[in-house]
Parts: C-alpha cells; structure tokens; sequence
C-alpha cells in the first residue's frame, strides 16, 4: 500500500493527459480532411495508416513542447496549444469545402489578413477567429510574464527543453532536404501523390501532407543544365522571332474572379436566359476560348503568376503551392511581361480593387517592375452594385479609361476584379436565373455576379473602340467558383471543373476570330503574335511549345483536341518542352544566365 501511494500518480497523469491531447488533436486535424467523418478519421488513424498517424503526432509533440517551454507553463501551452489547433483545422475544413485543397505551411502567413478572412468565412466566424486570436495573444502576454518568477531550477529546465525542441523543429523545417530522418521514416510506407495535394493529404494524413510541403527547391535542376545550354537555347529561339511593326498598341489585362460558364458543367442547366449573353457577343467575332486553371475554387495568384511570367506551375515542384509569397519576393526583380514592356517605353499600372497586402501583391509588383499599383485605397471609382461588398466591375474598368486617357505613353495596364469574389450570397434583391442540378442561393447569385460582369466588359469593349489609340485586351476568368454540389464536382471530375472563359480583343479587329483551348503562360506570347507585335526569345519557345501543347497542369494535358492524364510528347516536342524547362528552372531557381542572353526583351 505504501508503495502504491509513492508512486508519481500526479505526474503520471500529467503524461497521459498530454499523450491524449496530441492524439486527439491529431485526430481532430484528419477529421477537418474527411468532412468530419469519424469512420474514416479514426481508421485512418489506427487501421490503415498507423505509423504515419503516429509520425505526425511526434512532430506534434515536438511543437507541443516548444509551445509550452516557450510560455514557461505546460498548462498554460495546453490551452494555447489547443487554440492553434482548433484554428488551422477549422482553416482547413473550409478550404477543403470551397477550394478542395488542404491548407499549405504558406497559408499561415495569411493570419493577418483580416478584411480577406472575414470576406471568406462570414462574420460570425470571424468574430469567432479574432477572440480565438485574442485569447492566444493574451496567454502568451500572461504566462510570458509569470514564467519570469519561476526558481532558477525550472528556468534552467524550461530554456533545455526550449532549445531541444527548437532545435528539433528546425531540423523537421527540413523535411524535405536529402536525408532527413523524418521524411526517411514516412517514406518508408508513405505514397506521396505531388500532383494532386488532396490525395497526398489523404494518402499520408494531414501531418504529413502538411510537412511535404514545407519549403523545398522551386524545380529539380535539368541535368545538363549549364551557362552554354542555356545560351543554345535562347540563341535558337532568338532567331525565330520574326520581324514585326514598331507598334506600341496599348495593352489591358484583366484577370476576372471567377468568371467562368457553368453551363458547360455536365448536370447544370440555366434557366431565364443566359447570364454570359454579353460576353458571347463579343467572344464570337474574336480570338476566344477556354483557359486551362490550376485550380479549382481559388488559387488566384498562381494564374496570375503564370498570366504575367509565363512560367508553368506544371513544371514546379508540388510544394511550390504559391510562387508570389514563396517565390517571387525573394528576388530583387523577375523577368514578366511588365519588364519585356516596360524596355519598350511603356508605363505600367496595376489595379487591384481590394487592399494591397493580398499574396504579397505589393512586394511582387514591385518585383515585377510595375510604375504603380492603385487598390481599394487609391483608386477614384469605387462604387459597388446593391449589397455587394466588393467594388464592381464597371467601376474598375473606369479606372481604367482614367489612365488610358491622362497619359500619353503606351500603356500596360493590369486588373484584377473582386466583384465576383465569394461569398456569393445575399449581393442582390433579385435573382433572376435558376439553376437544374444545382439551384443553391449561392449560384444563383453567382449568375447574377457574372451577368453584372459580362455586361461591365461588353461596355467596356465598346468604349475603346472609340480611342484613337490601338488598344489590345486580354480577359480571363481565373477559376471557377467552389460553390458546386458534389454531385456536380463528381459528374465534372477533370478538366471541365478547371475551364475558365478567356478572349482577346483588339479595338481595330485585326484579330482572328478562333475559338481555342490554351493555358495562360501562353496569354503574352498568345497576343503578341495574334497582334503582330514583336515577339521576344522566350515568347517564340511559348509559341512553339503551345504548337505542341496548347494547354497543361498537372494531371491535364490537352493534346490533338483531346485530353489525357500524361503529356504524349514525341521525340521533337519533347526537346522543347525541355527547352523551356531550362529556361524557367534559370529564371527560378538557376543562376538566370538567360537574363544576359537578353532573352525576355
């Protein structure tokens, strides 16, 4: 009996009690990936994928002991622990349900974006998110203070355990450099799936998606790429560029939130007319078509990376979910269109009716060489249609008119719109169109949203034709909205839930009027040949290249006028599309050897 009471029943506890929480809350991270579906969770977990569940709860262990040697009370790191975790699993269940991609490491940096979370998850999750938020920074200031009377003994015992755990965490930082023990031990029983992170997620849980897609070599480096392989290729495609008019037309393009044609959606039929009646008008006496989207229901900055660079996403490593915060801002300046025009004497404006911190926006335009970047603060037409929150399209389009119009450079001038941006919901008294298979609110105010739109560039296009100046657009919808059933997202499983609208248009109709399916890291090279413009080096290894392979992401190639899962590349098409890998992996993660080529001016 005596020796049963000598027994640490109390710390005993203490370490069943934090066993249980990492469990627990392990568990609770693969439920927020299965739609809160115990039978799959907890299979997953003790069933199928022991040791790579275990795995992840090691890590966070790890984190748990950082958290709490930080704060200097392991009760305390409980609760904070606990906040943190509630706060990335609800942040991932619902971009699992609107974007059908988990949450990336990179997305945690998004935490300060207030006004773009509030927008996203609605006001009484917001407010939820900003106590959550309040509370943690709270215990921090709380418990940081009281940890500065600890004895000396417990100090020394908290910066030990602080440092061990710092140090651990650094290495799992890691995870995806040669060697690393952590990632040997997953490998071991882990199928990693790089071109569909949904499935990676799945295949090898939420922790170990998660770690995969830590920080990592933007590309694998070609194996004979060197300065003079390089220059090979920039010499070749430089002597391919035809010689064309002095011309310096102005150039608009305008990325559309979601602007895209659910009727082309198998299981989807619009009644009370047609919401993109506009947009057709003008699309079919144009060069038109469909736009190949990386994603589904969001992902708006990778196409507008590949929109301005016309650098593939496809050719990036998986973990290299988001170029403008993981990529781009590490560099001084990075080859786009905006470089290739502003040689050429053109001014350059970017105009993005929402605040200026979104994906970095404001360090990559920088980047990226733009004159300025007018957002919700500094633009002059800010109006916004009934009880939608974000400036129209029509307002957007006047900022436009207002530059084209006061300066007497060549213009390149970039938009993107919000009005289409979700949430959908209660923008509009009335809505006209209803939807068979799938006639939730929220897409029947998306009709609305898109009918708004394509009536705003209809107005717009008409406009320029009466400038004397020659003006050339680009428009494109980034992705499809992720408001769909998943009814609907089963029966449109592929290519046809990443098809957007695009067209080009030219004020002087010297265009073709073509119908085609592209990709837009083809938009620049696209419109330069189709408006006779002279095309640099690396738009003629793009025209030819989509020559080869009109459109592609990864899983979707479009070949031949049909669609496969793997690219089907001959000897000779092969050789370019490696040619263009040399040149993106020189740009991203080379020693950018084609910049002394001069191959992007």
């Amino acid at each position: 009996m005596q020796r049963l009471r000598k027994f640490p029943w109390r710390q005993f506890l203490k370490i069943i009690g934090v066993v249980g929480l990492i469990i627990v809350s392990n568990l609770f991270f693969q439920l927020t990936q299965n739609e809160f579906s115990f039978d799959l969770a907890f299979k997953f977990a003790f069933s199928w994928h022991t040791e790579k569940f275990f795995l992840g709860c090691f890590v966070l262990l790890i984190f748990y002991g950082w958290i709490g040697s930080f704060l200097g009370s392991l009760k305390t790191g409980s609760i904070f622990y606990t906040l943190t975790v509630i706060g990335v699993g609800i942040a991932n269940y619902l971009k699992m349900k609107y974007r059908m991609e988990p949450i990336y490491p990179d997305d945690l940096k998004m935490i300060t974006e207030f006004g773009m979370i509030r927008d996203m998850v609605g006001i009484p999750l917001f407010i939820l998110f900003i106590l959550l938020l309040a509370v943690g920074i709270f215990l921090i200031v709380f418990s940081i203070r009281k940890s500065l009377k600890l004895e000396k003994k417990r100090q020394w015992l908290r910066v030990g355990l602080f440092v061990l755990t710092s140090g651990l965490l650094i290495y799992i930082g890691g995870f995806n450099q040669q060697g690393n023990l952590l990632r040997k031990a997953y490998n071991k029983t882990a199928l990693w799936i790089p071109y569909s992170q949904k499935m990676n997620y799945y295949n090898t849980g939420f922790m170990g998606g998660f770690l995969y897609n830590l920080p990592v070599e933007a590309m694998e480096k070609p194996e004979n790429y060197s300065a003079a392989a390089v220059k090979k290729v920039t010499k070749e495609y430089q002597n391919k560029t035809k010689d064309a008019t002095d011309e310096k037309p102005n150039i608009v393009y305008v990325m559309s939130e979601s602007f895209s044609d659910p009727g082309r959606l198998d299981g989807v039929e619009i009644f009370g007319g047609d919401p993109l009646q506009d947009y057709r008008a003008v699309a079919n006496k144009t060069y038109s078509g469909q736009m190949l989207s990386q994603n589904y229901g969001g992902g708006t900055a990778n196409i507008e990376f590949e929109a301005l660079t016309g650098f593939s996403m496809e050719l990036f490593n998986a973990q290299m979910t988001t170029p403008y915060t993981m990529l781009v801002p590490e560099f001084p300046s990075f080859p786009s269109l905006v470089g290739t025009l502003k040689g050429r004497g053109y001014e350059t404006t970017a105009i993005h009716p929402y605040n200026t911190s979104m994906y970095k926006r404001k360090d990559v335009y920088k980047t990226f060489g733009f004159d300025q970047f007018l957002d919700e603060s500094t633009m002059k037409h800010t109006d916004k249609i009934e009880n939608n929150p974000y400036i129209s399209d029509e307002a957007a389009y006047q900022e436009i008119f207002d530059q084209l119009e006061k300066n007497k450079k060549p213009q390149f001038l970039h938009l993107v719109t919000m009005q289409t941006h979700m949430p959908y919901e209660n923008k509009y008294n009335n809505l006209p169109y209803g939807v068979q298979g799938d006639n939730s609110s929220a897409v029947r105010s998306y009709l609305q949203d898109i009918a708004y739109s394509s009536e705003a560039l209809k107005a717009f296009l008409e406009k320029l034709d009466d400038l004397p100046e020659r003006t050339l657009v680009v428009f494109w919808g980034d992705h499809l909205p992720g408001i769909y059933s998943d009814a609907i997202q089963e029966e449109n499983q592929g290519h046809q839930l990443h098809e957007t609208e695009f067209l080009m248009y030219d004020n002087r109709h010297q265009l073709n009027n073509q119908q085609v399916t592209t990709s837009p890291f083809y938009f620049a090279a696209d419109l330069f040949q189709q408006g006779r413009l002279q095309l640099t080096g690396f738009q003629s290894l793009l025209v030819a290249l989509q020559k080869e392979l009109p459109a592609f992401e990864k899983g979707m190639y479009y070949q031949s006028g049909q669609w496969f899962k793997e690219a089907r590349l001959n000897k000779q098409q092969e050789k370019i599309y490696q040619d263009y890998q040399m040149i993106q992996y020189d740009i991203t993660a080379g020693k950018q050897y084609s910049l002394k080529e001069k191959f992007f001016e």
